[in-house]
C-alpha cells in the first residue's frame, strides 16, 4: 500500500513538472502566458462576444463595438487563458451535436428531478397536448447549448404522456418553465417560473432566464447596506461579493449562487449610482470590478492569483477547495484511492489474467474500507459537540487554500480534467515504466512466471484445497504469489470464512506416491581397511557402554557383501555417503524426516510427494491420512503433481 501511495505522489509530481513545460512552450511559441491580461481593445467583435457569451452577459441591444468591449471590461479582467478557453469551448459547441438533455416520462419522474432538486437550476420545455413545441428542434439545440455551461440542466416533458399532470398544472399551451431556488438554505422551496414573453428568440428567453437566477442574490446598492453585510455573521460566515457598474450581476456569478447554496452567501454591490467611493477604499476594494471572498480569517481579492478567471468553472473550482462539503472530500478521496489501486495491475508481475485478479480484489477491498471508514466521519460530524473541530478545520483549510501553492494546483486540476486524454495516456505511461522497472528488479529470481493456464490452475487448486481449511493455512498463496509482500492480504484473508471443515479428498493417491528404500554407497569388507576402521569405531562403543543394537538403532549402518553386519558410522559420514542413485530424480536430496525430526535409517521406507519433498512413509502417511492434505514443508497440494517445465538441455537430449 505504500509503495502505490508512493508511486502515485510521484505520478502528481510529473504531472506538476509536465504542466511547468507546457507552460514554457506556449510561452516559447506565443510569448504570452495564461496569466497576462489581454486588451479588449485588440480584440474583434466576435472575439468580445464569445467572452460574453461565457460569462452570461446579454448584448443584444449593443450594436457597437465599444459597447461590447465597456461590458467586457465592466465584468472583469480578461486573461489570456480564459480568452483561449472561451474559444476552445465555443469551437467544441459549434462541432457537437449532441443535446443533453432529459425527456420526462410523467408527473414522478419531473417532480424527482425538477422540484425535488433544491441546489440546481432547471429549463423544461412543455409541449402542450396535440400542440407544436414553442422552441424548434433547432432553436432548442441552441438553447441548451447555452444554457448548460452554466450548469443549467434542461429537459421536455410532453404532456401526451401524462394529460392529467398537464391540467393539473394548467399547462394548456406550450410554454418553458424554470426552477429556481427561492431561499438561501440547502433545502429551500423551489418555484416554478413560466415564460410569458412575446419573443422567442434565444437571448430574450436567456435574458429572462439571468433576470430571474439574479432577483435570488441579495444586490446591495447604498453604501450603509454594505457596511451592515460587511461584517461577519454567524449565520454566513463566508461571503462572496460582486463590486461592479452593472445592471445585474453576470449569469455565472448567479448560477454559483444556486450551487453553493447554504455554503457561501453571494452578494452583489451595484456602484453605478456612487459618487463617493471612500467607503470601499477603506473596506479594501481599490479597484472596479473587484470580486472578494469575505472569510472570519480576513478577505481575499479573487483573480490576482494564477488561473483565478472570470468564469463559471475557475470560479467554482476556487470555491469547492476554500469552503467544501462532505461530498466533495469523499468524491476527491474516491479518485485518490482508485488511482492507487490501478497502479496494482503494473506492480503485479506474471500472467495477464492473474493482474486483473490483483486488481479487481485490490479494487474491491480498498473501495470497501474506503466506504467503511467514511460511515464513522459522517456519524461524527453530525455530533454537536464536534462543530467546533469542524469550524476549526475549514479555517486551516481555508489558510492552505489561499495561497500560491494552492493556486497552482487548482490550475492543474482545471487543465487536466479538461484534457482527459493527456491524463490518460500519461498515467498508462507511469504505469508501464513502473512495470519495466518492477521485472528489472525481480529479474534475480530464478522462479519463471507461470502463462494463463497455469495460473488459473494453481488458483483453481488453492480453492479447492484451502478455501475451507482453518485461516491459519492461508499463509502459502498459489503459485508463490507476490500477494504475501503486500501487509493488505491479510484484509483478504480475514474475507474468507473459515468453515471449520476439511476437503472431501479421496486418499487413494497415497497409494501412488513414490516410495523407496534408504541406503548407503559404502560396501563394508572383514578384511578391509573400512571394516577396521569400523571395528576401532565399535571396540570404543563398547567401552562406552554402547551396545551393537543400541548404537544401530540410533545411527546409520552399513551391511558387508556377505551380508554381516558391520560396526555403526557416524552420522556426519552417512550424510556424505548415502547412495543418491537410489533416488527419483525429481526428489531433493535429504537425511531427516521434518515430521519426528529423526534421521532416515538404513533401509527405512521414506515417501516423496509432488513437490519432492521426502519424509518417513509411516510419519507421512499419518499426516496425511489425518485431513492434511498438503506438504508439511511448503503447504503444497499432496495430491496433484505439478507440472513439469522440460528446459532445453531436456528436449535435446530426448531428441537425441
Amino acid at each position: 500500500m505504500w509503495l502505490k501511495l508512493f508511486f502515485l505522489l510521484l505520478y502528481f509530481m510529473v504531472l506538476f513538472v509536465l504542466a511547468r513545460f507546457f507552460e514554457a512552450v506556449v510561452w516559447y511559441e506565443t510569448g504570452l502566458f495564461a496569466t497576462q491580461l489581454v486588451d479588449p481593445v485588440t480584440l474583434s467583435f466576435n472575439k468580445l462576444k464569445t467572452i460574453l457569451e461565457c460569462r452570461g452577459l446579454g448584448y443584444s441591444g449593443l450594436a457597437e463595438k465599444r459597447d461590447v468591449r465597456e461590458l467586457v471590461e465592466k465584468s472583469g479582467d480578461l486573461m489570456q487563458g480564459e480568452l483561449y478557453s472561451a474559444i476552445k469551448n465555443e469551437k467544441e459547441q459549434a462541432e457537437s451535436h449532441s443535446e443533453s438533455s432529459t425527456t420526462f416520462s410523467g408527473e414522478m419522474h419531473f417532480y424527482e428531478l425538477v422540484e425535488d432538486t433544491k441546489d440546481g437550476i432547471w429549463l423544461v420545455q412543455v409541449i402542450a397536448q396535440d400542440r407544436e413545441a414553442l422552441l424548434s428542434k433547432a432553436n432548442w439545440g441552441k438553447m441548451v447549448q447555452k444554457v448548460s455551461q452554466f450548469g443549467i440542466r434542461t429537459g421536455t416533458f410532453n404532456c401526451s404522456s401524462d394529460s392529467r399532470y398537464c391540467r393539473k398544472r394548467g399547462w394548456m399551451k406550450s410554454t418553458l418553465i424554470m426552477s429556481v431556488p427561492q431561499t438561501y438554505a440547502s433545502k429551500g422551496k423551489v418555484m416554478l417560473k413560466e415564460y410569458n414573453g412575446r419573443r422567442i428568440e434565444t437571448e430574450h428567453i436567456f435574458k429572462w432566464m439571468t433576470a430571474h437566477v439574479a432577483s435570488r442574490i441579495k444586490t446591495i446598492r447604498m453604501s450603509q447596506q454594505l457596511v451592515e453585510e460587511w461584517h461577519p455573521s454567524e449565520k454566513h460566515p463566508v461571503k462572496m461579493f460582486l463590486f461592479a457598474k452593472l445592471a445585474q450581476p453576470p449569469a455565472f456569478f448567479s448560477a454559483l449562487s444556486v450551487k453553493f447554496t447554504g455554503r457561501i452567501e453571494f452578494i452583489f454591490v451595484d456602484v453605478q449610482s456612487w459618487d463617493n467611493i471612500t467607503s470601499l477604499e477603506e473596506i479594501g476594494v481599490q479597484q472596479l470590478p473587484s470580486y472578494i471572498l469575505k472569510m472570519p480569517e480576513g478577505i481575499y481579492r479573487y483573480g490576482n492569483s494564477i488561473g483565478e478567471f472570470i468564469s463559471l468553472q475557475a470560479m467554482d473550482t476556487f470555491l469547492r477547495s476554500v469552503q467544501p462539503e462532505v461530498n466533495d472530500l469523499f468524491v476527491l478521496s474516491l479518485v485518490m484511492v482508485n488511482l492507487m489501486a490501478w497502479l496494482d495491475l503494473f506492480i503485479t508481475q506474471g500472467a495477464t489474467i492473474k493482474r486483473f485478479v490483483v486488481l479487481i480484489s485490490t479494487l474491491g477491498t480498498y473501495n470497501s474500507l474506503l466506504i467503511i471508514s467514511w460511515l464513522p466521519i459522517l456519524g461524527f460530524l453530525q455530533l454537536p459537540y464536534l462543530e467546533g473541530f469542524y469550524d476549526y478545520s475549514l479555517k486551516l483549510l481555508r489558510y492552505a487554500d489561499t495561497t500560491t501553492i494552492a493556486s497552482w494546483v487548482r490550475t492543474d486540476w482545471t487543465f487536466y480534467s479538461s484534457h482527459p486524454a493527456l491524463f490518460l495516456s500519461t498515467y498508462l505511461a507511469h504505469g508501464l515504466l513502473i512495470d519495466y522497472f518492477e521485472k528489472k528488479r525481480r529479474c534475480n529470481n530464478e522462479e519463471e512466471n507461470p502463462n494463463n493456464l497455469e495460473w488459473l490452475s494453481s488458483l483453481w487448486d488453492w480453492y479447492t484445497s484451502y478455501l475451507v481449511h482453518p485461516i491459519t493455512s492461508f499463509h502459502n498463496f498459489p503459485n508463490e504469489s507476490d500477494w504475501d509482500d503486500d501487509p493488505n492480504f491479510l484484509l483478504e484473508r480475514l474475507a474468507f470464512p473459515d468453515l471449520w471443515l476439511h476437503p472431501l479428498i479421496p486418499i487413494d493417491y497415497i497409494n501412488n506416491l513414490p516410495t523407496w528404500r534408504f541406503k548407503c554407497t559404502q560396501v563394508c569388507g572383514p578384511n578391509s581397511e573400512e571394516n577396521r576402521q569400523t571395528q576401532g569405531l565399535n571396540s570404543e562403543h563398547e567401552e562406552h557402554g554402547c551396545g551393537k543394537e543400541r548404537d544401530c538403532a540410533a545411527d546409520s549402518c552399513c551391511h558387508s557383501e556377505n551380508g554381516g553386519d558391520v560396526p555403526c558410522m557416524k552420522r556426519e559420514a552417512q550424510e556424505q555417503q548415502a547412495d543418491w542413485s537410489q533416488w527419483p530424480s525429481d526428489m531433493i536430496h535429504c537425511t531427516e524426516c521434518v515430521v519426528c525430526l529423526e534421521n532416515f535409517e538404513t533401509d527405512c521406507i521414506v515417501m516423496g510427494l509432488p513437490c519432492a519433498h521426502v519424509f518417513h512413509q509411516q510419519c507421512i502417511v499419518v499426516w496425511l491420512a489425518g485431513g492434511q492434505h498438503c506438504c508439511p514443508v511448503c503447504r503444497g497440494p499432496s495430491y496433484k503433481r505439478k507440472p513439469v517445465r522440460s528446459s532445453g538441455l531436456d528436449l535435446l537430449e530426448q531428441q537425441e
